[in-house]
């Protein structure tokens, strides 16, 4: 049959027979079949392909849709329809098959809505690119979450689900970009400085009272950004115009009163007793909501503990400067601030100062620093006082963090965990925040493992350093240079080659020694499941011992991080040791604590340890798995070909940031599934278990050459 002969009846349902199983299931096909008989061919692929793809997610979606597609392919463009058949299978991930089902039956009702579908910016598509932009903004460490509006709570931006006020997807997202910029702003340049429901309890409506504030706020909070990020400025003021907002000649002539780089939540205050009797403008696109007591709430809390926080700090700073009274009751003598503005956009830079000696705060002191200024405008005098003993409940500051072991008990709860997407061979598709993962600990267990495996292995020891010396201190010699210490004899030959021919010589004529300076980070995926139970285990952490002891020698950056859990929803990663920690006891310890756990699930360690990878400063960046067998898990379609492609997708996203990928494994099977995943050349199979720890060394030193 030609390529473009439409497909009978029969080979129809014959087709169909297999994907919706037929034989199980008992659904009607025959008038569909006898429908899609009539269709091109290409019309015919595109629906059956379809089908095919949702049926391995649920069948009866994947009938359902068959059953409308045909008519629907009449009036519907086809990404529209990729889309309904996409939302619909996502739908089912969420929430189930009634709420899916649903979707396909409200099909009409989707397509009156199918912009809102195709050209929205979705906040699921969206987060990691926003929460990037938010991480590069001055000011308090954000988060970005999905809320019913977009609104913050000095802590936390909030964006809705969906954004589609423009035609345009790109546009959308310019759009969702820019609130986050204007709720930033809030939390940047004081709005929340001022007690602004206190402020608007004098006015007889305080909802109106509180959008016509919000309204100044904005335009301030505009001028701000036009200060900061002109760029973004501009593209604001083009979905301004896009959508024909402009304001008022009231209302520009406050803009420009607001625009003076002095002003404040509190001069918003000041003209809101002017614009109280007037019209409230439109709301600009991106102006959000303003939520006084979520921020009155939120605030309270870090206020406290802020203060608490820092005074303590401060004890410690006084301490560590031995500048602590000698007087068992004498009171800790304050700090001082001196104060340095680095430029108009910037906050002040602040200096700590103790008897007249700066000194120097650490990161997490200087962050507090930061959100108290954002908090209060300044650091108050009563702040720069260090604690005394005892002087604070423990509980006050403490972090509170969610034991890994609690969350799985019961009801299953996704509080303070990782979600991230997985391949779908089936549908051609991830599957959005599909992996719930968290990273755990490894228990330390301090015994004598790391001290037998060194007398164990103490001849390879003392080699593997000597050679990883000498790969440290290894010159690469460059060729054809002006000046070098010795001859460069091919470039001599060609030189006195192009003299003869009556050509200029060349004067590169040198071979010069340049230190190969490493700049190498690596991330060692160690597999902790259920399989590597006895030898394979001792083999993984005498690998491990000898390359933490080589490395140190060696000086690269590297991490360790195990992998295992039961079924999507348990997804655990273990810190063995992380990229800037020192190889310590500690570390030794959890290394000798290393435990077979679950199943090996791999995607969802891949994309998180690239992830961490790529936050890295390096030129190289390795991540090497150490492995007993192919990705599987429990009880769940994880387990043959879906498993093997969800890993080669994550593979494949690591690479395009830049990772290089490689595998080490015991697995004797290995050879049949490992180039698909890692490619040819970038996976190693060590035939006996015994020679793991021989060969894991040696392998690292051929990749980092």
């Amino acid at each position: 049959m030609a390529a473009d002969t439409p497909l009978t009846a029969e080979q129809i349902e014959h087709d169909l027979d297999v994907c919706l199983e037929l034989e199980f299931t008992f659904l009607n096909i025959g008038g569909i079949s006898q429908l899609l008989s009539v269709q091109s061919r290409e019309e015919q692929e595109f629906l059956l392909g379809w089908t095919r793809r949702i049926a391995t997610t649920n069948i009866q979606i994947a009938y359902q849709f068959l059953r409308r597609a045909p008519d629907l392919l009449k009036r519907m463009d086809r990404r529209v329809m990729e889309t309904w058949a996409l939302h619909a299978m996502d739908t089912y991930d969420r929430v189930g098959l009634h709420a899916a089902m649903q979707i396909i039956r409200d099909v009409n009702q989707f397509m009156q809505h199918k912009h809102a579908h195709a050209a929205a910016a979705v906040f699921d598509d969206v987060r990691g690119i926003l929460l990037n932009f938010v991480h590069g903004l001055s000011g308090r460490a954000l988060k970005l979450e999905q809320g019913d509006a977009a609104y913050t709570d000095s802590e936390t931006l909030y964006l809705p689900a969906v954004i589609a006020q423009l035609p345009d997807a790109n546009d959308n997202f310019s759009l969702s970009k820019a609130m986050v910029a204007m709720l930033w702003a809030q939390t940047r340049y004081g709005t929340f400085q001022v007690d602004i429901s206190q402020a608007l309890h004098a006015y007889p409506d305080e909802h109106h009272a509180l959008q016509l504030f919000h309204s100044l706020e904005t335009l301030r909070l505009e001028a701000c950004i036009q200060r900061e990020l002109p760029g973004l400025f501009r593209d604001m003021q083009g979905l301004k115009s896009a959508l024909g907002q402009t304001n008022t000649p009231v209302w520009s002539s406050y803009a420009e009163q607001l625009a003076n780089p002095e002003s404040t939540a509190g001069d918003c205050l000041r003209l809101l007793e002017k614009a109280y009797h007037g019209p409230l403008p439109d709301p600009t696109c991106y102006q959000g909501e303003l939520r006084p007591e979520a921020i009155a709430a939120c605030m309270t809390a870090r206020v406290e503990r802020e203060k608490a926080l820092f005074r303590i700090k401060l004890a410690q700073l006084a301490s560590d400067a031995s500048r602590i009274p000698d007087e068992a009751n004498a009171s800790p003598r304050p700090f001082e601030i001196r104060e340095a503005l680095a430029s108009l956009a910037s906050l002040p830079s602040l200096e700590l100062v103790l008897d007249d000696i700066p000194v120097t705060p650490p990161d997490d002191v200087r962050q507090l620093m930061t959100s108290i200024q954002l908090d209060l405008g300044n650091i108050p005098d009563e702040y720069l006082v260090p604690a005394g003993p005892g002087e604070y409940d423990a509980m006050l500051i403490e972090e509170k963090t969610i034991d890994p072991n609690e969350v799985w008990q019961g009801t299953y709860h996704e509080e303070g965990a990782f979600f991230y997407p997985e391949w779908d061979f089936g549908r051609q598709h991830y599957r959005k925040n599909w992996c719930v993962m968290r990273e755990r600990e490894v228990t330390p267990v301090y015994d004598e493992f790391v001290t037998q495996t060194k007398q164990k292995h103490a001849g390879l020891l003392k080699l593997l350093r000597k050679t990883f010396e000498a790969l440290r201190d290894e010159n690469r010699m460059l060729k054809r240079q002006a000046q070098g210490d010795e001859i460069d004899i091919d470039a001599l030959v060609e030189s006195l080659a192009d003299a003869s021919d009556g050509r200029e010589m060349s004067d590169r004529l040198f071979i010069r020694a340049h230190r190969n300076e490493r700049n190498i980070a690596v991330m060692f995926m160690v597999d902790m499941s259920g399989s590597t139970r006895g030898w394979i285990n001792d083999a993984e952490r005498e690998s491990l011992v000898l390359l933490c002891e080589t490395l140190e020698t060696l000086g690269d950056r590297y991490a360790i991080y195990g992998f295992s859990g039961t079924t999507r929803k348990r997804c655990e990663l273990y810190r063995i040791k992380q990229m800037d920690e020192p190889y310590n006891d500690t570390v030794r310890a959890r290394i000798s604590g290393i435990r077979p756990q679950d199943y090996t699930r791999m995607g969802f360690a891949i994309r998180h340890l690239s992830k961490l990878l790529h936050g890295v400063e390096a030129r190289t960046k390795l991540l090497i798995t150490l492995s007993d067998g192919r990705p599987d898990d429990y009880n769940d379609n994880y387990r043959g070909r879906y498993g093997i492609e969800d890993t080669r997708q994550a593979l494949i996203e690591a690479k395009r940031l830049g990772i290089h990928p490689f595998c080490i494994t015991i697995d004797q099977e290995a050879r049949e599934y490992l180039p698909h995943m890692y490619g040819a050349v970038n996976y190693t199979v060590i035939d006996e278990v015994p020679k793991l720890p021989l060969k894991v060394a040696g392998i690292y030193r051929r990749l980092t050459m």
